[in-house]
């Protein structure tokens, strides 16, 4: 495998242990903090707030670095916040240190992803950004129980020691395999920011936003969802997370093959109905253990082949903007993360089961569809008003 690819990989299992490992922390943190389950929610939704702030900020005006520079930087900021949160000593503390640490996941990925599909062989560009996303699978087949197990059974703490350790093996991978990409052209930020004036942009953006939603409503809370509704004991919630992971792993990959041999609009569309029907499945099934299993397989499966093929509709979308569109892409991701993690949190504030957020996940998935309808119209008016031309 290309090198260069495997450091980004690692710059993803870093970042993915860091934001997936809350879900299965969020009793422990509660506990620790004295707050609720929803409250602790907040840890995952200022991660994704730091994304969405960071993502396009840090592209735009590091723009003009080359991007080896840039990804080293970036792994250099991740590292050391990460490093803060293992030390926080209050709720409030934590919760500044998670949004500085969420600042440069999505220029990461952002500029990651264009890297990617530079370095890699012609007519393989999504399988080489897939591979990059397999970090984050990884993560959730490793990192993320190991994660769990550890804050479970010693100290919340000790996973983001593992994060840091994780930082600082990508800064050395980066440094040492990454080859010496030049920035592309001059650094023109107002033709960058024009990315802003499509509607067919902030049609992707919305359905990245209110699509992902539903994936992160399930997951924020799936560790109170199997202990509670599914009745597992707390202690067995660090290896189903490999069952997540696994399903997200293998997920990953076939949407890299997918937007290979397909188009990302149809890909993404497909696994957009699908996610859809997943989740209500979930919600009417999770009361019966070896269900319960099964669906934490294919709802991870199908939520990571969404990975590759958005993040491939980005690029292609929008030529000229490819970087700052990744970036964002990753910053609608973690929008999406506020807001599962928010919405999904809401009925069992006012009382209602664990498996409620599944039924808010999927009326949100419902919603993006219409949005995706509307993006695909918009775009075959558009080439049928080039062809005419």
């Amino acid at each position: 495998m290309n090198k260069g690819l495997v450091s980004l990989l690692l710059g993803g299992l870093g970042i993915g242990i860091t934001e997936f490992v809350m879900m299965g922390l969020l009793p422990v943190l509660a506990n620790h903090f004295h707050v609720s389950i929803p409250s602790a929610g907040n840890f995952i939704t200022f991660y994704a707030l730091g994304v969405v702030v960071g993502a396009p900020i840090l592209v735009l005006i590091a723009g003009r670095y080359p991007p080896k520079t840039l990804l080293i930087i970036l792994m250099v900021l991740f590292t050391v916040f990460n490093g803060l949160s293992a030390f926080a000593p209050t709720y409030t503390t934590f919760i500044f240190c998670r949004f500085l640490a969420g600042l440069p996941h999505g220029a990461f990925f952002g500029v990651g992803a264009v890297v990617a599909s530079r370095i890699a062989q012609p007519g393989k560009q999504a399988r080489a950004v897939a591979i990059m996303f397999s970090g984050l699978t990884l993560a959730n087949v490793i990192g993320v129980p190991l994660g769990t197990y550890l804050g479970f059974h010693f100290s919340w703490r000790l996973p983001f020691v593992l994060v840091t350790s994780v930082g600082v093996i990508t800064l050395l991978s980066l440094f040492f395999w990454l080859p010496n990409l030049a920035p592309r052209g001059k650094h023109n930020i107002a033709g960058e920011l024009s990315f802003f004036t499509s509607m067919q942009a902030w049609l992707v953006m919305l359905i990245i936003c209110i699509g992902t939603s539903g994936l992160f409503s399930w997951f924020s809370y799936i560790t109170p969802l199997l202990t509670h509704i599914s009745h597992f004991h707390p202690g067995s919630v660090a290896y189903i997370m490999v069952i997540a992971g696994a399903g997200m792993l293998v997920g990953n990959l076939i949407g890299g093959r997918l937007s290979d041999h397909s188009s990302p609009i149809k890909a993404t569309s497909g696994l957009l109905v699908s996610m859809a029907i997943i989740l209500l499945i979930v919600h009417f099934t999770a009361f019966n253990k070896p269900m319960a299993l099964i669906m934490t397989f294919i709802t991870g499966a199908n939520a990571f082949a969404m990975a590759s093929p958005i993040q491939m509709m980005m690029i292609r979308c929008f030529s000229g903007s490819e970087m700052l569109a990744s970036a964002i892409s990753q910053a609608c991701f973690n929008i999406g993360n506020a807001l599962g993690a928010f919405l999904g949190g809401l009925p069992m504030v006012y009382g209602y089961a664990y498996n409620a957020p599944e039924l808010v996940g999927a009326g949100m998935v419902i919603i993006s569809l219409f949005f995706m309808l509307i993006f695909v119209v918009q775009k075959r008016n558009a080439t049928h008003n080039g062809s005419m031309m």
